[in-house]
């Protein structure tokens, strides 16, 4: 989920098999759902587009090498309380649908217990953020997993970190991104089973299948909700959309569809490809549709913040933003494109300004990582990552047409 600069640290280059866990004798439930928490980060976003950028940057190099660099959190973060050990001992961990590794150990200590393995394999990771140098690497454990009473996963590979960068407050990372991102990442192991991967071959879910859902930054509850084995019906308003994963890449490596993007009446970009990701704060779109975004909006580059600036006219003028993923239209209302004003102080922002949240990504349109849509995207529309069925999915929300912002 995001941090803030750019390490392009070696991936261990390390050959063997891939671990595996071990069966669980249980039937598997239909779901189960995991409480999350929204926050800034501690250290403030000031730097919340640089930051993008950087992360963006870090997922397109990834993507196109057989040793895929992982990717955290710019401005907002997402955490969730997990168990680690029998009796569990409980560590605070970023969500993250952008790196699949699961680690511990950046503030809180690794507490060993019964269950707890030591592979004596070496573990690295390198992360891509806005300014500080981000890493972490340490030592392979097996150990007992709890997410949920109901969710008990036996044997999961964790990292126990010796030296780490740029976490903040957190303990570590709960990796929810696709199995080919841990490949290279732990000696004597090519990948390495997700949590994911192991609530379903342990028989704890019957489909590969997590939903997302969050609450805007700026609403009184500020909760998400990680639902495993399928996703909350509760939470949505109408049908689910799917769009099958792409093959184009770097955005194949990732949650990666094909899409389209309008302003109005204007099509933006055209036959593009983009990643859903819980772990890039804004809205990224290539650099020739960010001209025509910009341009259609009047809007100015602000250079406290480094987002786009618009008055209360122009705001009053705004069109929607149409992004078309799969077969379905998502709609992003003016509300839903400009920055919750009650957090203007935390980019650095005034207090009546008005900022979108729509950046450049740095790039030009066919990169094969032209889109990231990032949090302020999902805090309006709840997200399906669906393994099993290769496809992610889309449904609104009570927050679709919110104007909170």
């Amino acid at each position: 989920m995001s941090l803030v600069c750019l390490l392009t640290l070696p991936a261990l280059a390390f050959l063997s098999l891939s671990a595996s866990a071990l069966p669980h004798p249980r039937a598997a439930s239909s779901t189960s759902a995991l409480k999350l928490a929204v926050r800034l980060r501690s250290n403030g976003v000031q730097n919340i587009v640089a930051a993008d950028r950087a992360r963006a940057r870090t997922l397109a190099e990834g993507g196109s090498s057989s040793s895929i660099k992982n990717a955290t959190n710019t401005g907002m973060v997402y955490t969730a309380d997990i168990g680690v050990g029998s009796p569990p001992v409980y560590y605070t961990l970023l969500v993250d649908t952008g790196s699949s590794n699961t680690w511990i150990g950046a503030n809180k200590s690794y507490s060993k217990t019964t269950a707890s393995q030591n592979t004596g394999n070496e573990f690295a990771v390198s992360y891509g953020d806005g300014f500080n140098q981000s890493y972490v690497a340490g030592i392979e454990y097996l150990d007992t997993i709890t997410l949920t009473s109901d969710l008990v996963i036996e044997q999961q590979s964790i990292g126990v970190a010796s030296v780490s960068t740029g976490m903040d407050s957190m303990d570590g990372i709960l990796g929810l991104g696709p199995v080919d991102l841990t490949w290279g990442t732990v000696r004597n192991t090519e990948e390495v089973p997700t949590v994911m991967d192991n609530l379903y071959t342990q028989n704890m879910i019957s489909s590969e299948v997590f939903g997302v859902f969050f609450s805007p930054a700026n609403t009184a509850d500020t909760s998400g909700e990680l639902t495993f084995g399928g996703y909350d019906q509760s939470k949505i308003t109408g049908d689910v959309g799917y769009a099958h994963l792409t093959s184009t890449s770097p955005a194949a490596g990732f949650w990666g569809v094909d899409e389209s993007i309008d302003y109005g009446k204007t099509k933006i970009l055209n036959s593009a490809t983009g990643i859903i990701d819980t772990g890039t704060t804004l809205i990224l779109i290539a650099s020739d549709a960010f001209d025509s975004y910009k341009s259609g909006t009047g809007a100015t580059l602000d250079n406290s913040t480094g987002l786009l600036k618009i008055s209360s006219d122009q705001y009053n003028q705004l069109s929607s933003l149409f992004f078309t993923i799969g077969e379905e239209s998502y709609e992003l209302t003016p509300n839903a494109q400009i920055w919750p004003r009650s957090l203007n102080s935390a980019i650095n922002g005034t207090t009546d300004g008005i900022y979108l949240i729509v950046s450049d990504i740095g790039t030009q349109s066919g990169s094969g990582l032209d889109v990231i849509n990032g949090y302020c995207f999902l805090e309006r529309f709840y997200s399906i990552f669906d393994t099993t069925n290769s496809r992610v999915g889309l449904a609104k929300t009570d927050y679709t047409y919110a104007t909170t912002n």
